[in-house]
């Protein structure tokens, strides 16, 4: 029995999303395993320096940001698929030096090459989701990562480095069997492979459908709008008032998203729930808990966003989120494990909890 066309997107845009996977499990990872013992007697005397701990954690982000930086030459030159296999190819390298590492400057470059490998894939699969998508299922298809980067984060505690390389495996070896980008062929003078392009992806084939030829007189349409007004360059991003108010207002929801706190008690919810007076038990339980509420806010994401919109759930999500972290940081700072305050205590994780399920949703 065929697929029908939106079975078969969703497909392709899921398996694209395996890098997502890969970013929650590094996020997670991390946490539970730099407070081992064997961890802190490979990486050396130096581990008792903070600093250096931080630069563990903080490296991978490092490595995403310049990760980031030549996709979109990249994926203009080579396509989207060989991009997204470039990244899952220097994942691996990430993820084979960290669990290899018998030193720290192997567990640096290991973090930073996986970050490398992570920037591309996780700027690159919303792309490629975004244009194979029909548009009735474009904004469940483009959620996808977040969900799928909630399915890969662990709790953290018995969680090795070395299975992190496993999802990055099939993306690198299967990637390619994957349509191109029906754009992306278009704009290559490829006309007519991404007309059986689209026709494969939202019409079993047939080149004649008329959403197909549509979407193709679109995708035309706008390359030869390209054309006309020329190559762009990096200085209209602060000149022309259009194109900086979208770059500024991208730029903005992203750093919203990282006020909220989610990157801390990501890295640090261990020692933030030690710091709290858990015991490692607990401290497992609640993780596991909070993991699927994300879990279930996430999908939910994927479910309503195509109807709610974009802007409200984000609006509260960010709102509530960092109430949640504002007034959790209060109860810390107030009532630390050391003070006998049991009731500051459950609240303190109620809070975390309520933090996470609102960044779920609005992601």
């Amino acid at each position: 029995m065929a697929l029908s066309p939106k079975v078969y997107t969703w497909l392709c845009g899921l398996f694209a999303s395996l890098g997502s996977i890969i970013f929650g499990y590094d996020l997670g990872v991390i946490a539970g395993v730099t407070p081992r013992p064997d961890f802190v007697r490979v990486m050396g005397k130096h581990w008792s320096n903070t600093n250096l701990q931080g630069l563990v954690v903080s490296i991978f982000v490092l490595g995403c940001f310049f990760g980031m930086i030549p996709v979109a030459y990249v994926a203009d030159r080579f396509g989207r698929r060989k991009t997204i296999q470039l990244g899952a190819a220097i994942y691996m390298v990430g993820g084979a030096l960290q669990t290899g590492a018998h030193n720290m400057s192997m567990m640096l470059a290991g973090r930073f090459f996986a970050g490398y490998g992570v920037g591309i894939m996780s700027d690159l699969a919303p792309l490629y989701q975004a244009e194979i998508a029909h548009p009735s299922i474009r904004g469940r298809l483009t959620t996808l990562q977040q969900f799928m980067l909630g399915i890969g984060a662990p709790p953290n505690g018995a969680s090795p480095l070395g299975m992190q390389i496993i999802p990055a495996i099939p993306l690198f070896s299967f990637i390619l069997f994957l349509p191109e980008s029906p754009r992306w062929l278009a704009e290559h003078n490829q006309p007519d492979l991404a007309l059986t392009t689209l026709a494969r992806l939202h019409a079993n084939g047939d080149t004649s459908d008329p959403f197909v030829v549509a979407q193709m007189k679109d995708i035309e349409a706008d390359l030869a709008r390209s054309a006309e007004i020329g190559e762009a360059t990096w200085g209209e991003l602060f000149t022309n008032r259009s194109v900086f108010r979208r770059v500024a207002l991208g730029y903005i929801l992203q750093f919203s998203v990282q006020m909220t706190g989610v990157s801390a008690i990501q890295y640090y919810s261990t020692t933030i729930f030690k710091t709290m007076g858990f015991s490692s038990t607990r401290i497992l339980l609640f993780q596991s808990i909070n993991s699927i509420i994300a879990l279930i806010g996430e999908a939910a994401c994927v479910i309503w966003i195509d109807a709610t919109g974009r802007r409200r759930p984000m609006i509260v999500g960010n709102v509530v989120s960092g109430f949640s972290f504002v007034v959790g940081s209060i109860l810390m700072a107030r009532w630390p494990g050391t003070v006998d305050n049991n009731a500051a205590h459950y609240i303190f994780i109620r809070l975390f909890t309520l933090l996470m399920a609102c960044f779920a949703l609005k992601t």
